[in-house]
């Protein structure tokens, strides 16, 4: 074959082999490109927008809402002489863009709108930040703590610095991070041994310090040792029975590891209880199943009888509220994403239930029922070294929707109702585990605080643990009221704590 030919024939077959893709040393130490981010919906400068225009369906089902069930201030005042009913609201404020008033003339007539305005605005432009399609970085938690690091449990800003939070720039920002973080640091910054609640500033009393250094015997090593996830191999479980919860419930597992995270030679089991605590969603059919056979396994492996809230997991999206009103008291929360490692514990529990192993740390259990019904299967079991109780917001100076005083006829208070927490706070005293109790305002814990001396087996039966006062770690948000826009109250504003009296045997000498 002509040399020519050949070389001809090679060139061809250089051609038609690939060629591998050449990388220089320095191209190594290049980032990979990153995803764009996707473009936000509404920009930082575009925030504020009346709720009947609002491009969010949610907020304009809110601003419907508030319209049924809210009373126009100017004929609450002048319909107080006469008792006749005021209209509700139908004028929408310029200002704030809430409902306010049933005419432009009576918003204007009102000089009292100017003092709670702008705390509406306030709320209007976080409702539509948090649905704007931004990167929210204030909810990008961390890691593992560095053990060289103390964190400080001085307020929120210190916290995230010494916690190793994103920066917190904006005030907006605070307050969506302080929302959604203030159920577990609130437990974490009480327990701690860096609690700013202590026997100095007079929050911590004796008795409470006591009951304190009980729990941070478990919780933390001995002094000058590493807290490390090897020190807890040993150690037993800290139990903490969260009774009474709504949307502590619903927050996903991986925001209350940041609890776990603070105590990190420790172990902890977290019991949602109560008849408003969110339970997963039903679990999806194996492709592949038959319909019948689907159909079997989520009755199987799901909690019977099924709740209400799972019941309407199922239903088509247009059978669904968009918006669930607020009316004194709040709904229940939505289903929650069901984990890989979900399991039902009905068969252990008798109640719908479900138990989550999230981390070797962290185990979470969900029960929909009343503490009472359960309290059998624990009363054995508690220690005041490894066990306590938490309320947020119980409402024990409310009077009771269900149940009336047999010798007046009045509605109870709930601290007393049988159907709410009367059969509950003996049960819980009589453990002498540390009870803590948050309350979303002065007013409301002054009302809880209160309503403690009119229970008999309640009243002169426990010790204070923290006196009450305000919540270094409650949300900064101010949360609005769908039926008066004018009442808004903050979570977990304040807390205090009690436990069951101690009556120590003392031996009397005889005088003979």
């Amino acid at each position: 074959m002509p040399t020519r030919t050949l070389l001809r024939r090679i060139h061809s077959t250089r051609q038609q082999i690939p060629l591998l893709p050449t990388r220089s040393l320095f191209s190594l130490f290049k980032r990979a490109p990153s995803k764009p981010e996707s473009k936000p919906i509404l920009s930082q400068d575009d925030l504020f927008h009346p709720f009947s225009v609002s491009p969010f369906p949610a907020l304009v089902a809110r601003g419907e809402a508030i319209k049924s069930l809210a009373p126009c201030p100017i004929c609450a005042s002048h319909h107080a002489r006469t008792k006749a009913q005021p209209r509700a609201v139908a004028f929408e404020c310029p200002d704030c863009g809430w409902p306010t008033h049933c005419t432009e003339e009576h918003w204007r007539a009102d000089k009292d709108h100017s003092k709670y305005c702008s705390r509406l605005r306030e709320v209007n432009e976080d409702e539509h930040d948090l649905r704007s399609g931004r990167r929210l970085r204030e909810f990008e938690l961390p890691g593992l703590q560095d053990t060289e690091a103390a964190i400080s449990f001085s307020n929120w800003d210190v916290f995230w610095y010494t916690r190793n939070f994103p920066s917190m720039d904006a005030e907006r920002s605070r307050r969506h991070a302080s929302k959604l973080l203030t159920y577990p640091i609130t437990i974490g910054s009480v327990m701690h041994q860096y609690s700013p609640l202590t026997l100095g500033n007079q929050r911590l009393t004796p008795e409470g310090s006591r009951s304190l250094a009980a729990l941070r015997l478990t919780l933390h090593g001995p002094t000058g040792t590493p807290e490390t996830e090897e020190a807890s191999i040993d150690k037993p479980q800290m139990r903490i029975f969260i009774l009474g919860a709504r949307a502590e419930s619903s927050l996903p597992p991986h925001v209350w590891e940041q609890l776990t995270l603070l105590f990190p030679a420790a172990l902890f089991h977290l019991y949602f209880i109560g008849p408003q605590v969110s339970l997963p969603k039903p679990p999806a059919p194996t492709t592949g199943d038959s319909p019948s056979e689907a159909a079997s396994q989520t009755t199987s492996t799901s909690s019977d009888p099924q709740p209400e809230a799972e019941s309407s997991a199922s239903k088509p999206d247009e059978e669904k509220p968009i918006y669930l009103p607020n009316v004194y008291e709040p709904p229940t929360p939505a289903p929650i994403s069901r984990h890989k490692r979900t399991r039902s514990s009905i068969e252990r529990y008798g109640v719908p239930s479900y138990t989550v192993p999230y981390t070797p740390q962290l185990t979470i259990t969900g029960m929909q029922c009343n503490y009472h019904e359960v309290h059998g299967q624990f009363q054995d079991t508690f220690d005041p070294y490894t066990d306590l109780f938490f309320m947020f917001s119980p409402g024990f100076g409310f009077p009771s929707p269900t149940s009336t005083s047999d010798l007046t006829g009045e509605p109870l208070l709930q601290v007393a109702s049988p159907t709410e927490w009367g059969l509950v706070l003996p049960l819980l005293l009589a453990t002498k585990c540390p009870i803590f109790v948050t309350g979303f305002s002065p007013t409301d814990v002054e009302r809880d605080v209160k309503s403690l001396s009119l229970v008999p087996g309640v009243a002169g039966e426990f010790d204070w643990v923290i006196t009450p006062g305000e919540n270094a770690f409650g949300s900064e948000k101010w949360e609005v009221a769908d039926f008066d826009p004018r009442v808004m109250v903050k979570t977990n504003w304040g807390i205090w704590a009690i436990r069951g009296k101690r009556r120590d045997v003392r031996e009397r000498r005889s005088a003979f």
